[in-house]
């Protein structure tokens, strides 16, 4: 019943938080708000982000609110789960900190590979084809492609730019990993 209990815990806390960080990077990006997908992650976060909005503040065209709910709420699922699991909650609040914060860096990055990988796929199967799910992964992994097309541009008709971003992606991986367990001699 416990690893049920988890993997419950696991699986929502995940979605929400991932809702969450989205609606963030959509703002960021300035993606359509007009995609159907934009609109329902627009709706399943707005119950909880808009209140917080009135007492933090965007600064600097960031939404600095989005990124705090996220924060709280995947420390939030990460208590409940260490408590699910019969874990003694007696972590320093700087360990839960950094433990969350490597949450939510691993929730990015993950997001990012998994989205480059679809927009690959999509590039040999239906290459040029409209959907609302891949015009929103365009607008979302498109800034981070242009800066490195600057770098390494296509040659032959091949695009490198998103191996390139992958293979970051997994050195930070590794990094954020090193430096969490680095950091956290308990683990």
């Amino acid at each position: 019943m416990s690893n049920l209990l988890t993997l419950l815990i696991d699986t929502l806390g995940s979605l929400l938080v991932l809702a969450i960080l989205l609606r963030f990077l959509l703002q960021l990006v300035k993606a359509d708000f007009y995609n159907p997908i934009s609109q329902a992650i627009v709706k399943v976060t707005s119950p909880l982000l808009n209140p917080l909005r009135k007492i933090i503040p965007g600064f600097g065209g960031f939404d600095v609110a989005a990124l705090v709910l996220a924060f709280v709420v995947q420390a939030g699922f990460i208590l409940l789960k260490m408590k699910v699991i019969g874990y003694i909650i007696s972590l320093h609040i700087g360990t839960i900190g950094m433990i969350t914060l490597y949450m939510l860096i691993k929730t990015l990055l993950d997001f990012y590979t998994f989205a480059l990988i679809i927009m690959v796929i999509a590039s040999w199967v239906a290459p040029g084809s409209y959907n609302p799910g891949l015009l929103l992964l365009q607008q979302l992994t498109e800034p981070l492609c242009s800066r490195v097309r600057r770098i390494i541009p296509p040659m032959g008709g091949l695009d490198f730019s998103i191996m390139a971003v992958m293979f970051g992606i997994f050195f930070l991986k590794e990094l954020l990993a090193t430096v969490l367990y680095s950091g956290l001699p308990g683990l």
